[in-house]
């Protein structure tokens, strides 16, 4: 059993990708994560599928848990469609990350790999979902590799803002505009949370309010 995952801090942003595989459905045994520098969250979500097939003997059946439908669509939906248009979308233009795609496929073939989609950051959702998922936001943030092969820790838990600094951000004002109406305000973080888009922003990372608290610019559906 194993999982897989890609983080892009601001997408496109410092990015990383990440897999693990485990002996029984809970347990990582073995996990790699490495750095992208800057790419977009698909191409960190094609990478950490690329290296978890290419790090995994082809004899060995797999079930890949992901929380990526674009990744897991891509080459279990749309492949076959892409492949008999030459490398082309149904609106006819050129499938996007398709060196990925291609290198999937070519790593997919002859082999058993059954694809789950699992939701991402849920309460007792899935243990190795998560792991994949912490790892890979470390190797986007500090862009280092680790791994079990590296003796490296495990990845540390994601952490939301605190109480306070959420309070704080409240009571401040929001700015004006030009015009002299209000405008969501940008702000940088003070500590590392996660946005309602599923990915995690780092301390340090421009944020802003959207519905549900704080996360990225470009994820604001709605003014605070």
């Amino acid at each position: 059993m194993a999982a897989c995952d890609g983080a892009s801090k601001g997408n496109p942003g410092p990015a990383g990708w990440a897999w693990v595989v485990s002996d029984d459905a809970a347990t990582p045994a073995r996990w790699e994560a490495g750095p992208l520098g800057r790419a977009t969250n698909n191409v960190a979500e094609l990478t950490a599928l690329e290296r978890l097939l290419t790090a995994v003997a082809p004899d060995v059946p797999l079930e890949v848990r992901m929380d990526s439908q674009y990744a897991m669509k891509a080459v279990t939906t749309w492949l076959p469609g892409w492949k008999r248009n030459g490398w082309k979308t149904s609106a006819g233009k050129p499938v996007a990350n398709q060196d990925l795609v291609v290198r999937i496929d070519e790593l997919l073939d002859g082999r058993t790999v059954d694809f789950r989609y699992v939701p991402a950051h849920q309460v007792d959702g899935d243990p190795l979902n998560d792991f994949a998922d912490r790892a890979a936001s470390r190797a986007a943030v500090v862009q280092e590799a680790a791994g079990s092969a590296l003796g490296s820790p495990e990845p540390p838990p994601s952490q939301a803002p605190a109480a306070s600094a959420t309070a704080s951000r409240r009571k401040a004002a929001p700015r004006k505009s030009a015009a002299g109406g209000s405008s969501a305000r940008t702000i940088k973080a003070k500590f590392a949370g996660r946005c309602l888009c599923g990915r995690s922003y780092a301390a340090g990372e421009s944020i802003a309010k959207n519905p549900k608290g704080w996360g990225h610019p470009e994820c604001r559906t709605a003014e605070a």
